[in-house]
């Protein structure tokens, strides 16, 4: 058996989340003190014990899952796993700077920091309401895209997540997502709906977001990945700091190839990925990609368990 790790991205997100391994696990719960004292704010009080709405604001989810994801990672590594079981890591949007501070490119604090700069850069981008997303389900992803290409007007829409075979997320302006919306569904798609998102993600309307992270990104150092990422944007391994860090620039705008970096992995002889961090979604993704593909769930103590007993 071959391994890959990987880390979720935005909506995962809980009321909670990690409180569990850190009751379990001290090197789990200095994770999140070094996450709070690199962005002065509590950001472990509003995870454990604060209210949804205010943790779904990007620039606190962004740094929360982060956060969730290296102290399930850090508890594994505690009972004796470690990232050298991993062939690959690769992460789903903000997930992939969870997957390089697990393959130690980037420190925690510097992390922590650079989602806090991305989520609120993000957000700044787009007025509210001015953007949407939409999930596309039962058309591929390059069907998709030729409805989004199609939508006329001035107005931006594209393929932003290729997540996978059924599910293909658009952004863009609202006005022209709503416009593919009903293409999609004359086309043939079983559903369209708009996502509860604060703004267009990965299109080209987060072009100065794009432009934040790239001077944000200029004062980190980004150290070569002790196990190989495979990138969103390329949806192939990427080793070189430089790289990484353009590639993370790029990814602000462009489209999450989620669905060929699993395959991709997938021809490399990986059998079974590891999710680390809150939520199953990833998970339902790799399982709809390719049914011979075994998945498995590291999210709580339950889950560091039975990983533990798989990987030894």
């Amino acid at each position: 058996m071959t391994h890959a790790f990987l880390f979720p991205g935005q909506g995962a997100q809980t009321i909670g989340m990690g409180k569990d391994l850190v009751d379990s696990y001290s090197v789990a719960r200095d994770v999140f003190e070094e996450v709070n004292d690199a962005l002065g704010q509590n950001l472990s009080a509003l995870i454990w014990d604060g209210n949804i709405e205010t943790l779904t604001l990007t620039e606190n989810a962004q740094p929360a899952l982060m956060a969730t994801s290296i102290a399930a990672l850090k508890a594994l590594e505690f009972e004796g796993i470690d990232l050298s079981k991993a062939s690959f890591v690769a992460g789903h949007s903000l997930g992939e700077y969870s997957a390089l501070c697990a393959a130690g490119s980037i420190s925690v604090a510097d992390t922590a920091r650079l989602l806090r700069i991305r989520g609120r850069a993000m957000q700044k981008a787009v007025p509210v309401g001015l953007g949407a997303m939409a999930a596309i389900l039962g058309l591929d992803f390059f069907t998709v895209k030729m409805i989004a290409k199609s939508v006329t007007g001035g107005e931006v829409c594209q393929a932003a997540n290729d997540n996978d075979p059924g599910q293909v997320v658009i952004s863009g302006h609202k006005a022209a997502v709503e416009h593919a919306i009903e293409l999609a569904k004359a086309a043939g798609a079983k559903r369209a709906i708009l996502l509860p998102v604060s703004a267009p993600f990965h299109c080209s309307l987060m072009q100065p977001a794009a432009d934040a992270m790239a001077e944000a990104l200029n004062n980190v150092d980004i150290k070569s990945p002790n196990v190989p990422l495979v990138a969103n944007v390329s949806a192939d391994v990427a080793v070189d700091g430089a790289i990484i860090k353009e590639l993370l620039i790029q990814q602000v705008t462009g489209s999450v190839r989620w669905r060929e970096g699993v395959e991709f992995m997938s021809k490399q002889g990986v059998t079974d990925f590891y999710e680390i961090g809150a939520g199953k979604a990833l998970s339902g993704m790799v399982r709809r990609i390719n049914r011979e593909l075994n998945v498995h769930s590291v999210s709580d103590t339950l889950g560091v368990s039975s990983a533990v007993l798989k990987l030894k």
